[in-house]
Parts: C-alpha cells; sequence; structure tokens
C-alpha cells in the first residue's frame, strides 16, 4: 500500500475526455440532421421554382407571339385599307 487514496487524474480526465467527445459528437450529428433538413427544404423550394419559373418563361413567350400577330394584324389592316393616322376622325364628330 502506498498511502495515495486520491483517485489517479488521468482516468478521470479521460473520462471527462470522453463525456466532452461524446457530446461535442451529438452536437455536430445534431447540427448535421438540421441542416439535411434545411437542405431537402431549399431543394424542394428550388424545384418549385424553376418549374413555376419555366411555366412563366412559356407564358411571356406566347404572349409575345401574340402581340407580335396583332401588331402585323394591325399593320395588315392599315395597308390593306389604305388607313392614314391623319384621315383618322377625332372621336367628337
Amino acid at each position: 500500500m502506498n498511502g495515495n487514496t486520491q483517485p489517479d487524474d488521468s482516468s478521470m480526465t479521460k473520462d471527462d475526455s470522453l463525456t466532452h467527445h461524446q457530446t461535442r459528437l451529438d452536437e455536430l450529428e445534431s447540427r448535421i440532421a438540421y441542416q439535411e433538413h434545411w437542405l431537402d427544404s431549399l431543394d424542394r423550394a428550388v424545384a418549385t421554382q424553376e418549374k413555376r419559373l419555366a411555366q412563366l418563361e412559356r407564358l411571356s413567350e406566347l404572349m409575345q407571339q401574340r402581340l407580335r400577330d396583332q401588331q402585323r394584324a394591325m399593320q395588315d389592316d392599315d395597308h390593306g385599307a389604305g388607313f392614314r393616322p391623319e384621315d383618322e376622325v377625332p372621336p367628337h364628330y
């Protein structure tokens, strides 16, 4: 017997270190799970926005085509009838 009744400090430090590392690991796993959740949410949001953007682009193309068709029709009417802006009767007549 050596008369030393104190516990070995190195084993206590190892236990504390192990507990600290386990706590740190748990926190990191929690953060990763949270980030994965948000990444999935962002992926869904981006996919929805891409779909909506494609719809809006198609709608814009259709509207531009319709405007071109209307302008062409108006020009054809103007040229076919010999219409000139100065021949137009003012609305108060």
